[in-house]
């Protein structure tokens, strides 16, 4: 069995695959698209994380492949249709991200609130501009969250010791679940008219690209402030850029894109927009976390199949 890693792992995930003598694992991180179609071939097992597109000319390449592991929760980088209609299975880690993936929300909301970057580069440039730069407490605000999966219940949790108004938008989650976590269920409308913190939470599918646009922009708040460490697409940017530039919201801050890196750096040069590199699951313990769980995974599955 050959198992070809395209992104990188932590050393211990990598130890259970080179510890079995009936598996060859070959590291490989930083394949080109075209690099990789020209090597799939070769193997029954693909690791990835969020840098490696599976596209439908990567499946139809494979023809050896068995499964596909995602070290991560999302897999909107896969073509899972194509991949499920050629029999190959996908598995992904969907806790392996999850306390880091909250944490970097908050960050993000702290962060904008209290203008730590603009404050950070106007000190650095020997300014001393305390007034500029007045920011805005969590504590009593209305903090809605769309989406009440792992990570958006991590997020609850952490901003009750914030004592914020806690509201959410989830379709499939029940009033006892909401009751537990301490927070209200709105509908979608409700929440975006009084929110003063909206987060996102929710996978990329076609119903959810760009459910943030213009018409949602026109109905928050213009103390609005709006994190986004979910997937790049829910938001539309060209819409977000012109909220920000003509301040109908106060401020955004996104950690991941609909084009990675971002073609379109409008928005890098507004005040009130801070971004961060797709670092929501960038933590040593999220790397070791879900490395050690896709190898544990494909191990068994790959031992199971010989």
């Amino acid at each position: 069995m050959k198992v070809l890693i395209s992104d990188s792992l932590s050393q211990s995930g990598l130890d259970l695959l080179y510890n079995q003598p009936n598996i060859i694992t070959d590291l490989k991180p930083e394949l080109s698209p075209d690099e990789l179609i020209t090597l799939i071939g070769d193997y029954d097992a693909l690791i990835i994380r969020s840098r490696t597109q599976v596209t439908k000319a990567v499946i139809e390449a494979a023809n050896n492949l068995k499964v596909i592991g995602r070290a991560g929760v999302g897999v909107d980088n896969i073509d899972v249709s194509s991949a499920t209609q050629k029999g190959i299975l996908v598995f992904n880690t969907p806790a392996g991200n999850t306390i880091a993936a909250a944490e970097h929300t908050i960050a993000l909301m702290l962060s904008l609130s209290r203008h730590i970057l603009p404050a950070g580069i106007s000190l650095r440039n020997q300014e001393w501009s305390r007034g500029k730069f007045m920011g805005s407490e969590l504590y009593g605000k209305a903090f809605g969250v769309i989406g009440v999966g792992r990570i958006g219940s991590e997020v609850i949790r952490r901003l009750q010791a914030f004592d914020m108004k806690l509201l959410a938008y989830d379709p499939y989650i029940s009033v006892q679940a909401a009751d537990r976590l301490g927070i209200k269920l709105v509908d979608r409308n409700t929440l975006i008219q009084t929110a003063d913190y909206i987060s996102i939470h929710v996978p990329l599918t076609p119903e959810t690209h760009h459910s943030i646009s213009t018409d949602e922009f026109a109905l928050m708040k213009s103390n609005c402030r709006l994190v986004n460490c979910a997937r790049g697409g829910i938001i539309d940017e060209s819409a977000l850029y012109i909220a920000l530039k003509d301040q109908q919201i106060a401020g955004a801050a996104l950690d991941v894109f609909e084009h990675e890196p971002p073609a379109d750096h409008r928005l890098m040069e507004l005040d009130n927009f801070l971004s961060t590199p797709h670092l929501g699951a960038s933590t040593k313990e999220a790397k070791e976390g879900v490395s050690i769980s896709i190898c544990e995974q494909l191990r068994d599955y790959l031992l199971e199949e010989k």
